[in-house]
Parts: structure tokens; C-alpha cells; sequence
């Protein structure tokens, strides 16, 4: 019996080194024709997925749309599940780097791919937060997960919103973190004015100033992609924004140019509100706004010298106030902190 664990555990380790070998050989082959380093690391990041025991998964909603999906490997039903949505700042893989360890050890976590963003495709002219989130619960649903919590970033926060509000059977429970969902139309102009470029052109970086640009709006403690070589940023780009761009470009304007919503439902579900205090994206102030929004069912989690990546900055203190959130079974009155 041991004999053959250890076997087991000889035959792992031997078909991961195999594995990386041979798609760092594949790479090195290709070295001009291909973004080598960035996609070497995207090759090591989908190796650690499945060491925290998820596979990837792709399913076809129909003809015209398949979304990507990184699934829990052995559901168990004594864990609550939760699906993870990334923002614009990349897709499944890049985005959790410093979540998917510690909460898929909690969670049954399906982590998907919005559209246009690393694997999922659709052919349907619809850009809207509204068919993103439709399109992520179909994909559940053929998952056979029927109820989950969720947890979003961002752009994400928009989308998870709308499977909240859709789907108040399936929703247990909301964690948002860093989402202007309640932005007036006053203050994204303000805002847009404030930055100096149009959120398309800094969404989707086109050159590694814009790259930059992007960091720099999104941390608060200094970045070591300043320090970055070109080339390096210049893969990054070409393997994260030039999939894709024409469609990734008309996300970020049909989100800027959406009119403020005065009728917003109120979710039924819990929510979780987190926030970096130095947040230069979104202020702090519509943190505040979306806490009265969602009235005594919501609670504010505001991170100190942390900015718009709190997931990046902060992963520690974002990981325990989800797994926290998530975890408890009984259901407090949630008033801000």
C-alpha cells in the first residue's frame, strides 16, 4: 500500500517536470514568434491550479458563446461553493494568483473566464455586465452548481452584481471588492476628467507606458513593474490584451458610456463590501454609497494603505475577510465598520 502512494507521488512529480519541460522546450523553440516568458509563467500559474486540485473546463452555452471555467476536482458537499470573478487587470489565472490557495481549500471554487478574457468566446454583439452575468449562471447551472456565494473584483463586481439580482434562489451570499456599481454619472465624468484618458485606453493597454499607466492607477505602494524591461511588458500585453482587444475595447466603453442606473435593485443577499482606503479608481466615497445602497444587509471592509488591486496588495487581509464571510453560518445584522 505505501509502495504504490509512493509510486503515485513518484509518477506526479515525474509528469510535472515532463510537463513543464516540454512547453519550456515548446517556447524556446518559438522564442521570436511567440511572448515566451508570459506565457511560460501562464503555464506554471495553470500548473498550480491543479495542485489546488481544479481542472479546467469549458462549456458550450450554444453556437455562438463558450465560457471557461477552472472547476473544484472533487465537489464536497460539507463546503460551501464559490465562484470567483476576475476584473479587467487580467483573467482567471492572473487575477487569484494570491487567492485560489487559500480559498480552495475552504470553498468548492469554480473560477471562470468572462468573456473575451482568457478562454471564454461568444460571437454575440452583446457587451453588456448583464449577458456576462447571464452567460457565467448558464455555465453554473450546466456545472450543476445550483447554489454558490460569489466573490468579484472590479469589472467583475458589475457582472456578480447581476447574477445576485438574477438569480436571488442560487446567490447565498455577495463579497465585492473595489466596484464602482453606484457611480453617478456626475462623478465618472469627474472622475474620467480627473485621470486624463478614456477608461478604454487604460483598461486596455496598447504600449508599456499604458501598462504602466494601469499599475500605477491600481496600486498604491510602489509597483516592481516599474522596474520591468519593455520587452517583458510588451508580452504581457500581447498575450493578455491583444487577445481579443477589438472586443475588450467595446467592454470598456459600453461600462463607460452606461448611464447610472436610478431604479439599481437592492440584493436580497448579504454583502460583504471591500475596499483599499487609497483607492484611486474607484474612491472610497462610492464604497460608502454602495454600503447605504444595500442598507443593513451589507457590510464595509475598508483596507488601510491599500489601492483599487486590494487582491494584490492585501491578499491576506482580502482572504480572510472572504473566507470569513462566506464561512459563517449565521446571519447577523451586517452594519458598516
Amino acid at each position: 500500500m505505501e509502495s504504490t502512494k509512493l509510486w503515485h507521488l513518484i509518477s506526479f512529480y515525474l509528469s510535472t517536470a515532463l510537463f513543464i519541460f516540454r512547453n519550456l522546450l515548446h517556447y524556446i523553440l518559438n522564442l521570436n514568434r511567440s511572448p515566451f516568458l508570459t506565457i511560460f509563467m501562464d503555464t506554471i500559474l495553470s500548473l498550480y491550479f491543479r495542485l489546488c486540485d481544479l481542472s479546467p473546463c469549458a462549456i458550450d452555452l450554444d453556437d455562438q458563446t463558450t465560457i471557461h471555467f477552472w472547476v473544484a476536482n472533487h465537489r464536497r458537499f460539507n463546503k460551501p461553493s464559490l465562484v470567483m470573478v476576475h476584473g479587467y487587470g487580467g483573467n482567471s489565472l492572473w487575477q487569484f494568483l494570491y487567492q485560489v490557495g487559500p480559498l480552495s481549500r475552504k470553498f468548492n471554487v469554480y473560477i471562470p473566464d468572462l468573456l473575451f478574457f482568457g478562454k471564454s468566446y461568444s460571437r454575440s454583439l452583446n457587451r453588456s455586465d448583464l449577458f456576462q452575468a447571464k452567460c457565467l449562471s448558464d455555465g453554473l447551472k450546466r456545472l450543476g452548481v445550483d447554489r454558490f456565494s460569489v466573490y468579484a473584483i472590479s469589472y467583475g463586481g458589475f457582472v456578480a452584481y447581476r447574477m445576485a439580482e438574477m438569480n436571488p434562489d442560487a446567490v447565498e451570499k455577495v463579497a465585492i471588492m473595489s466596484s464602482g456599481i453606484v457611480y453617478t454619472d456626475d462623478q465618472r465624468a469627474e472622475q474620467m476628467k480627473k485621470i486624463g484618458r478614456h477608461p478604454s485606453e487604460i483598461l486596455v493597454p496598447k504600449n508599456p507606458n499604458d501598462l504602466r499607466l494601469l499599475v500605477n492607477l491600481s496600486m498604491y505602494k510602489q509597483s516592481s513593474v516599474y522596474w520591468f524591461p519593455d520587452f517583458l511588458l510588451r508580452q504581457f500585453i500581447t498575450m493578455m490584451y491583444d487577445h481579443c482587444r477589438k472586443e475588450k475595447m467595446e467592454l470598456a466603453e459600453q461600462l463607460a458610456a452606461k448611464k447610472a442606473d436610478p431604479n439599481l435593485p437592492v440584493l436580497t443577499q448579504e454583502t460583504l463590501i471591500i475596499w483599499g482606503d487609497q483607492d484611486k479608481v474607484f474612491p472610497l466615497e462610492l464604497a460608502h454609497q454602495l454600503q447605504r445602497h444595500l442598507g443593513s444587509k451589507s457590510r464595509l471592509e475598508i483596507i488601510k494603505d491599500t489601492g483599487h488591486g486590494a487582491n494584490m496588495e492585501s491578499p491576506d487581509e482580502v482572504n480572510k475577510l472572504v473566507i470569513s464571510f462566506v464561512s459563517q453560518v449565521a446571519h447577523p445584522s451586517m452594519m458598516v465598520k
